[in-house]
């Protein structure tokens, strides 16, 4: 061997040593391996140092019993399951013969059954794991983001089997579907797919469990994280799933064709495939009068164009184009911004991000601090901003509208995308006018169009053209002339409606 090989065959061995350092060479797997054999002290190492586990000794220690004292019912499991065991004349035949006692012979099973709440039985030789769950959770209540005046005010729950059973009490049937899967590396979050079998495409099914089974991560805490994981177009500013507390609407998304995802230890569950005029809906158009929810869609619509359009209007006409003012209005709009020494951008901006930290400082204080902000907010600091001379009295109007009306649209993650999108609009029309703001409206609705839903078209029933679904999306018919589900679901049964008058 040569001088330059030996040199090389030294540095690539020193090389590896460098990379194992003796942190590395200790390290052990954390998580025990599937298949790998079952022991009592396999499973007390695995639990070392957890101050909340619980290890008990019955029948001269013949009898171990292993679970964590917060996620179990210690009553139930000491009253009425124990005894039976440490009284009988045979335990071992009395465990194997009563059906709530299940054998097990994995270790790794054996930790996660003891993780989600069992308690572990260890008897001589035998393992068995029972069922003694004791989930904490608060009661059922109303919804704080999704409020309604007529109709249900149930809410979703942190408890996925609360949550199940708020679904179950409204879709009563056979047909409805449930699959289980798990996310999360280490957290290990149960996530649940909901769909109704002969109505939703289970191309669309495949794909929501496809997608979930596919992210690798360690932890997931709550649907809102999960969904972007699995977004068609993660960089977009606009949500590809339809998230709800209501268990009523939940229900509808289901009857209606589409598949519905719930998670454990979060409140809100999701339905795709959704389109962009399914977040403008809301469930008491449907519990009112159909002329009344026509009009309240309307009303939407009409927030939305204003929530995004008038702070950059005043921008682009204040800057470029004053001839679009009236002559009455131009002398008030004159005579406001005479004392303003910031052009129209810089103040648009200034007041804009005011609203924003007021909102964010009302949404994170306790309730009544929060009001207080929006009363000090509103009146105070914007009258006090008028009178020094920060700010005109019309771009306050425009301001305090463009943020009413942003309230208006029911859901809050489409909301606080058209916030943030008022920015940019704002910046395109102080520098380039009503060219650089129609510019900006029409990259979104180009945006838009390129988007899809678990691979169905976000602008439907737009684009594709589907006239018939106009009678749901943007008008509230009544519900004698609503026979058919959406046809962007492409629902295997697509008649929902019967009536004969």
């Amino acid at each position: 061997m040569g001088i330059k090989q030996r040199l090389k065959s030294i540095f690539l061995v020193n090389h590896e040593h460098a990379d194992k350092g003796p942190a590395q060479e200790n390290q052990q797997d954390p998580h025990p391996q599937e298949g790998a054999t079952l022991t009592l002290q396999h499973i007390i190492d695995q639990f070392d140092h957890a101050a909340d586990f619980v290890h008990k000794s019955y029948i001269n220690e013949r009898l171990q019993v292993l679970y964590f004292s917060h996620l179990v019912n210690e009553d139930r499991l000491e009253r009425d399951l124990l005894p039976p065991v440490l009284t009988a004349e045979e335990p071992l035949a009395l465990l194997t013969e009563q059906s709530q006692f299940k054998p097990i012979v994995d270790t790794k099973k054996c930790v996660e059954g003891i993780l989600s709440g069992m308690a572990a039985i260890f008897y001589e030789e035998n393992a068995f794991m029972i069922d003694v769950i004791f989930p904490v959770s608060r009661t059922v209540a109303e919804s704080e983001t999704e409020s309604i005046i007529i109709g249900p005010h149930e809410a979703f729950t942190e408890q996925a089997y609360t949550n199940l059973s708020l679904i179950r009490k409204r879709v009563q049937s056979s047909h409805l579907k449930v699959i289980k899967l798990s996310v999360g590396e280490v957290t290990k979050s149960d996530v649940y797919v909901l769909y109704i079998k002969d109505i939703t495409n289970e191309k669309y099914v495949n794909e929501v469990i496809k997608r979930i089974k596919d992210i690798e991560i360690d932890a997931i805490h709550d649907t809102n994280m999960l969904i972007q994981c699995i977004d068609d177009a993660p960089y977009s500013i606009f949500a590809q799933f339809l998230t709800t507390e209501r268990p009523d609407t939940i229900a509808s998304k289901l009857v209606s064709g589409r598949v519905v995802g719930i998670m454990d230890g979060s409140p809100t569950a999701f339905s795709a495939p959704v389109n962009f005029f399914e977040f403008f809906s809301s469930s008491d158009d449907y519990y009112q009068r159909w002329s009344i929810g026509t009009a309240t869609l309307f009303l939407r619509f009409a927030a939305l164009i204003i929530t995004v359009t008038l702070t950059a209007l005043y921008v682009s006409v204040t800057s470029f184009h004053y001839e679009m003012i009236p002559q009455n209005l131009l002398l008030t709009l004159t005579e406001s911004r005479s004392r303003v020494p910031f052009p129209p951008i810089f103040e648009a901006l200034l007041m804009e991000t005011t609203i924003e930290l007021l909102r964010e400082a009302g949404a994170r204080l306790p309730t009544k601090i929060g009001q207080t902000i929006g009363i000090v907010g509103g009146i105070v600091i914007g009258q006090a901003a008028v009178q020094a001379g920060l700010t005109s009295n019309i771009l306050i109007i425009a301001v305090a509208s463009s943020a009413i009306a942003s309230f208006v649209i029911p859901n809050y993650v489409m909301s606080a995308s058209f916030r943030l999108l008022r920015f940019g609009l704002i910046i395109m029309a102080g520098f380039w006018g009503n060219l650089g703001l129609a510019f900006g409206l029409a990259y979104i609705v180009v945006h838009l169009s390129g988007l899809t839903s678990i691979g169905s078209s976000y602008l439907s029933p737009i684009a594709p053209f589907e006239p018939y679904d106009w009678k749901d999306v943007f008008m509230r018919f009544p519900f004698s002339t609503l026979a058919k589900r959406p046809t962007q679901v492409r629902a295997r049964n697509k008649v929902k409606l019967k009536m004969k008058r």
